[in-house]
C-alpha cells in the first residue's frame, strides 16, 4: 500500500519502478516531474525530442502527447513525480508568496540539465519522496506532502528566468533530427487530411523512407503518433467540456468519419467517447 491508497493523495512518486517500461505515447491530466538518473534513452514530447543525460530535469504539462525512447541495452533509471496542479495550488496558498507552479504554467515542457548542489539537493528529495510514498502511516503523508513543497520550491529555482518556447539544440543524429521534423509537423497539423503524400510534400522527404526513418528512431509509425495525438486532444476538449457533442469533438481533431473517431478512441483509450464523456459527467 502507499500514502495514495492510503489516503488518496492525487500525488504520487516512483523511483524506476518498471524497468523498461511500454514506452507507448501516453498523456494525463497531471502535471509532471520526471529526472533522469542514467541509462539510455530519448523523450519524445509533442514534436520536440530531448536526448537525455544524467542530471536531466524535466517539467511537463501532462496532456502534451509524450513518451520515452529507451534503449534497452542500458539500464533506464528515472524518477516520475505526477501531481495534480489544483491540489498543489491549494497547498500553496498564503501565507507562501513564491508561485511554485509558474514554471508548469509558463514553459508547459521544458529541461535542464542540473549539476552540483542542486543536483544533489533535487536527487536527496526525490529519493526521500519514494521512501515516504511507499509507505502508509499518517506521519510519513506529512513529511511526503513537506517534501514535495520543497521540491517545487527547487524545482521553480531551476526554471527561473526560462522562456518559453523550443530548445535550440537538436538531436545530434540525422536519423533523430528527421523525426523530430515530422512530429513537429504532426504536432501542428493533426487535425488535417493527413496522407504520406502530403507529409512527402511538405517535408521534401520521400514518404517511403520516412516512414521506416520514425519507426526506426521511436518505435512508433507516423499513423501511430498521429492517432494518439488526435485522441488526447479529444480527451482534453472533453474534460474542458464533457457536455461538448462527440461528433463535433472528433471532427476538431481530425476525424472526418464519426465511426472512425469511435473505433480509434476505444482502440487507443479502452472506452468509446460517449462512455469517456458520460464518465467524466458523472465525477462533476
Amino acid at each position: 500500500m502507499t500514502l495514495r491508497d492510503q489516503f488518496g493523495l492525487p500525488i504520487d512518486a516512483s523511483f524506476n519502478q518498471d524497468q523498461y517500461p511500454t514506452g507507448r505515447f501516453h498523456a494525463h491530466p497531471e502535471y509532471e516531474i520526471y529526472y533522469f538518473h542514467g541509462g539510455g534513452c530519448t523523450y519524445l514530447i509533442g514534436g520536440r525530442m530531448f536526448e537525455l543525460a544524467p542530471g536531466d530535469l524535466i517539467i511537463m504539462h501532462g496532456m502534451t502527447l509524450h513518451a520515452p525512447i529507451i534503449n534497452r541495452r542500458l539500464p533506464y533509471l528515472r524518477t516520475i513525480v505526477h501531481f495534480d496542479p489544483a491540489f498543489a495550488a491549494e497547498l500553496l496558498r498564503p501565507p507562501f508568496q513564491a508561485d511554485a507552479l509558474a514554471p508548469f504554467r509558463d514553459l508547459g515542457n521544458a529541461r535542464v540539465r542540473l549539476s552540483g548542489e542542486r543536483r544533489e539537493r533535487i536527487e536527496a528529495l526525490l529519493a526521500e519522496m519514494c521512501g515516504l510514498y511507499r509507505r502508509d502511516d499518517a506521519v510519513s503523508c506529512n513529511r511526503f506532502l513537506i517534501a514535495f513543497l520543497r521540491l517545487l520550491h527547487e524545482v521553480s529555482e531551476c526554471f527561473a528566468g526560462m522562456s518559453p518556447g523550443p530548445e535550440t539544440a537538436e538531436p545530434s543524429n540525422a536519423k533523430a533530427r528527421g523525426a523530430q521534423r515530422i512530429a513537429a509537423y504532426l504536432e501542428e497539423r493533426y487535425m488535417d487530411d493527413i496522407h504520406l503524400d502530403v507529409l512527402e510534400r511538405e517535408l521534401h522527404m520521400n514518404k517511403y523512407y520516412m516512414t521506416r526513418l520514425f519507426k526506426a528512431a521511436t518505435g512508433f509509425t507516423i499513423f501511430d503518433y498521429l492517432y494518439q495525438r488526435r485522441i488526447t486532444q479529444a480527451k482534453l476538449l472533453f474534460l474542458l467540456d464533457p457536455e461538448r457533442p462527440v461528433t463535433e469533438v472528433g471532427y476538431e481533431v481530425g476525424f472526418k468519419h464519426p465511426s472512425h473517431f469511435t473505433r480509434a478512441f476505444k482502440r487507443i483509450t479502452g472506452q468509446t467517447p460517449e462512455s469517456f464523456r458520460r464518465s467524466l459527467r458523472a465525477a462533476t
